[in-house]
Formats: structure tokens, C-alpha cells, sequence
């Protein structure tokens, strides 16, 4: 699955009271793996930017005099999210305003060039009820290195979103393709082993406290990552 990482800045919080994008930022990841390929512009807003806006991102107006319009980047960016899954921390606030500058062009909204969108706020909503879940947040709860985001950029935010994503859906599934991977390495290492009779007899360690307990913590991780649908305390428990 070919999936875009998504970031604006913006000259405000409201795209309805005619604020617009000052940056935008998305970066590629094809089947759980960042491939390199990535788009990044800063842009000229052609109107002043509200003093807590550039409080957070740090952008300023003279910056941005030199850069391009959103109507001369409006067909590379189409082209780069084309077809592609977004991933976005706080989805309607970036789509409002993408859709916003697609709007001005007489252009189709944002849904119907690509692939679904995907809100990660939303979902660590849902994972973390009653808890911080913005991205600083998210990147001290998943042990994710974000020293680097002393203030907002659109880049380095789409970056760490994909870190964090990655992190949020790492659960049940990703376990199975591991253990899948293991079972086929046991396979090729007992094809070239020695059979029960050159061994000699089997010996059975079982589990002391220390490594039930990690167990035990293992499984409630996948528990509360797959919300609920850990197979293996349900067979555990029983049905």
C-alpha cells in the first residue's frame, strides 16, 4: 500500500477567514517502509501571517516574498499524493485548507485524487482515551526522538508522523509477520540439523517469573494496540 505522510503550516487557524498554506510537506512510505521520495515546498500566502502562527512555526512574511504561489506547485502535489492513502495528524484542518487552495484554482477536492485519509489524531484518540495525543505526546509515549522539533515544520513533522504511525499500528499484525519470519528461519535451520535420535534427548525449559511476566506485558501492549483482539489472551481465557 503506497501511503503519503501529510503536513501544512499556515498564516492562521481558520482557512474561512481567507488564511492560507505557507508550507506543505508529505513524505512516502510503500508497505511500511519510507522509500526517500518526498515533497516539500514553502509558499508565498500573498497575505499577512497571524503573530501566533508564527509563533508556532517561526515563518515570516519576507521569508516566503521569493517563494511560489500554491497555483504553480497545485499539479506537482496532485501528482505527488495521486492515488496514495493520507496520513495526517488532525485531518480536517490540513484538508480544509488544501481543499481551501483547490477551491481558488476551480479544482476537485482532495478526496478524489487520492486513495482515503487517514486522521492519526483521531485514531490516538481512540487508543489513549483521556490522554495527550499530540505529536509531542505521542513521540514521548512511543519513545520517538523529536529534539529536533523545537518549533513546527512541515517536513520534519510529516517525518515524525510517520514514526509515530508506525508505532501506533505496530500491533497483533505486524507480531504475526514476525513470527511468520521466525518459523520460517526455524524451518531452514531444522532442515540442515541433526534428527531427535543425534541429539539426544529433548529437555523442556519452562518460563521463570521474570519471562512470564514480560509475556504478560507483551500481550497487554497488543491488547490495547489491536483495542481488544489480542488472539493469544483469548486463548487464554477462552471465549
Amino acid at each position: 500500500m503506497r501511503q503519503v505522510f501529510l503536513d501544512t503550516e499556515t498564516t492562521g487557524l481558520e482557512y474561512k477567514l481567507g488564511h492560507r498554506i505557507i508550507e506543505i510537506a508529505g513524505v512516502e512510505m510503500l508497505n511500511r517502509r519510507l522509500t526517500g521520495s518526498r515533497f516539500h515546498r514553502y509558499l508565498n500566502p500573498e497575505r499577512a501571517i497571524d503573530a501566533g502562527a508564527l509563533s508556532v512555526h517561526g515563518i515570516d512574511g519576507e521569508f516566503l516574498l521569493d517563494k511560489p504561489r500554491f497555483s504553480e506547485i497545485a499539479l506537482e502535489f496532485l501528482d505527488f499524493v495521486r492515488g496514495a492513502e493520507l496520513i495526517i495528524h488532525n485531518a480536517p484542518f490540513d484538508i480544509g485548507f488544501l481543499n481551501a487552495e483547490l477551491a481558488r484554482l476551480d479544482m476537485a477536492p482532495l478526496d478524489t485524487v487520492c486513495h482515503g485519509i487517514c486522521d492519526t489524531l483521531r485514531m490516538a484518540k481512540e487508543l489513549h482515551p483521556g490522554k495527550k495525543n499530540n505529536l509531542n505526546a505521542l513521540c514521548e509515549r512511543y519513545g520517538i526522538d523529536n529534539s529536533k522539533r523545537t518549533l513546527h515544520g512541515a517536513l520534519l513533522d510529516a517525518e515524525i508522523l510517520a514514526a509515530v504511525y508506525l508505532a501506533m499500528t505496530r500491533g497483533q499484525e505486524s507480531l504475526i509477520i514476525d513470527l511468520d519470519d521466525a518459523a520460517a528461519r526455524r524451518t531452514q535451520i531444522s532442515a540442515h540439523a541433526p534428527g531427535p535420535s543425534a541429539r539426544g534427548e529433548q529437555r523442556v525449559r519452562r518460563a521463570d517469573a521474570v519471562e512470564v511476566a514480560e509475556h504478560e506485558s507483551i500481550l497487554a501492549a497488543i491488547q490495547e494496540a489491536s483495542k481488544g483482539k489480542c488472539l493469544w489472551l483469548r486463548a487464554q481465557t477462552g471465549p
